[in-house]
């Protein structure tokens, strides 16, 4: 019996990505009012993340799931769209069986 997670990609990051997750490292390095938010979810096996940084000139996002071979990153010009498009992929992945089991400020240490 195979389940979703014996078929989980190697993490093989390649410079393009790289830079991508540098975008989103670095959205807030020049910014104000910057927020951000990690949610943390759970289906069997597997662990995904979807995180958020919003300014009042624009947001990023980034989603890792385990199922695709690369984390994804998207940038937003308006802030009021990424939290939309944030909170509806949340939704979405609860009605796809997977458990929020953290929301809130992202973890460090």
């Amino acid at each position: 019996m195979s389940h979703e997670s014996d078929n989980l990609p190697d993490w093989d990051l390649d410079e393009d990505l790289d830079e991508q997750l540098a975008e989103f490292d670095e959205f807030d390095a020049e910014l104000d009012n910057v927020s951000m938010r990690t949610a943390v979810m759970q289906k069997d096996q597997m662990i995904a993340l979807l995180c958020i940084k919003t300014a009042p000139v624009g947001a990023a996002i980034c989603r890792v799931d385990p199922r695709e071979e690369h984390p994804a990153v998207q940038i937003y010009d308006d802030p009021n769209a990424a939290v939309e498009w944030f909170t509806r992929s949340l939704s979405t992945s609860r009605k796809n069986g997977w458990n929020v089991i953290y929301d809130g400020l992202p973890l460090q240490g």
